[in-house]
């Protein structure tokens, strides 16, 4: 790996937005390919901030910065990716569920998902079912996640996964389920093909269903 994407990841690791976007503006005007900018700069750092993550080295606020810093590169890399015809990972459609304002987790979920070469829908927080059964009509998604932090608003992922079976179009998505109170057996009772214990995990589990991983 070059001097340069040593550190551009270590800019997403530190959370360095503004100095993220400077190195891959660099990267791209001395004739890097983006592909490479994108693989061995940017999701080199986000990889190591999952895994920090994971063990409790890192916090959901320096997560976030990191986050943030992975979007600010993004940004710069993705019409050029999409210009040398590089493959898309996917749609994933994301929304926190009717009844339930927190997107923290999901957002995280969200932003992970995107330096993974994913395109993200988002139906934001307190998302009624009728509004995920319309945007699967819409965007066809081939991954669908749902977060609830309230144990009052988990019954919601199921009204959900209701709606989606009698609309339809259960067997077009894979659905994964996140959130605080949630978890594998509260997932495999509504119904869910899987569940995601944090946003790396969740982001893993999308790239396992796009058979990316």
């Amino acid at each position: 790996m070059s001097r340069l994407l040593e550190r551009i990841s270590t800019c997403i690791l530190e959370g360095d937005a503004d100095k993220a976007a400077r190195l891959v503006q660099k990267a791209i005007d001395e004739g890097m390919a983006p592909g490479d900018i994108m693989d061995n700069g940017l999701l080199v750092g986000m990889g190591e901030v999952g895994v920090r993550f994971k063990a409790g080295d890192m916090f959901v606020p320096e997560v976030l910065m990191s986050a943030e810093a992975m979007q600010a590169g993004t940004i710069l890399l993705r019409p050029l990716l999409v210009a040398s015809g590089a493959r898309q990972a996917g749609k994933i459609l994301l929304g926190t569920v009717k009844g339930d304002l927190h997107d923290i987790g999901k957002n995280l979920v969200g932003m992970m998902c995107e330096g993974s070469g994913f395109e993200i829908i988002d139906l934001g927080f307190n998302a009624e079912p009728e509004k995920f059964v319309e945007a699967i009509k819409q965007h066809q998604p081939q991954v669908v996640g749902m977060s609830a932090m309230l144990t009052t608003t988990m019954r919601a992922m199921g009204y959900t996964i209701k709606a989606i079976e009698e609309a339809g179009l259960r067997d077009q998505v894979k659905i994964m389920v996140g959130g605080a109170p949630v978890d594998a057996d509260f997932a495999k009772r509504i119904g869910a093909d899987g569940y995601g214990s944090n946003a790396p995990a969740g982001a893993d589990l999308a790239k396992k269903f796009a058979g990316l991983a």
